[in-house]
């Protein structure tokens, strides 16, 4: 994997390093409109940290939700990033755009779709699932509990990738990014 840091992103997706189409190329079904995107996504984060709200409240109280955790989960999102590029082979981009809420990685390489769901669960799994799971073990580390629910919250974008891709791939099927979709192929 080689990281190259793109910099600020100018909105542009047409800007982002992409390979040429493979033949038949089918692009993901997802909402072209941004905007029904990000609402979608941002109700699905919404459920998801009530839920996991929920279970630490269950299993420690009131007093197991902590500042910090939340403080803490927001130091992950560069981080996360780092994690999904690491599950490139080749080439990955990275861009920022913090004043806008944008933090994301790109490759033009191609991936089966077992690596695709991995690359997108694992920064999830990392900084969500395990220390949501640890508190739930020793309710004392509730700030690690915080920190996993608001994670495992964080990861809502990428959740609708691992959907998308488990239910519109072929077995057999490869995917790659183009811009800021995904598309899959048969090789």
């Amino acid at each position: 994997m080689k990281l190259i840091y793109k910099g600020k992103f100018d909105g542009n997706p047409d800007s982002i390093p992409h390979g040429e189409h493979k033949p038949g190329a089918v692009k993901f079904k997802e909402p072209e409109d941004s905007k029904k995107l990000g609402l979608i996504a941002n109700s699905i984060a919404l459920l998801i940290m009530i839920v996991a709200a929920a279970g630490i409240i269950i299993r420690g109280g009131f007093k197991s939700i902590s500042i910090l955790g939340m403080v803490l989960s927001n130091l992950t999102l560069f981080p996360h990033e780092i994690i999904h590029a690491i599950c490139f082979k080749n080439e990955v981009y990275l861009y920022t755009d913090l004043k806008n809420g944008i933090l994301f990685v790109t490759g033009p390489e191609d991936m089966s779709k077992a690596r695709f769901v991995f690359m997108s669960l694992l920064p999830n799994i990392v900084f969500g699932f395990v220390p949501y799971i640890l508190f739930m073990i020793n309710p004392q580390l509730k700030l690690l509990g915080t920190m996993g629910a608001m994670c495992i919250s964080m990861g809502a974008g990428d959740y609708l990738n691992v959907y998308n891709a488990l239910t519109q791939m072929p077995k057999g099927a490869r995917t790659y990014l183009h811009g800021f979709n995904s598309w899959w192929y048969m090789p």
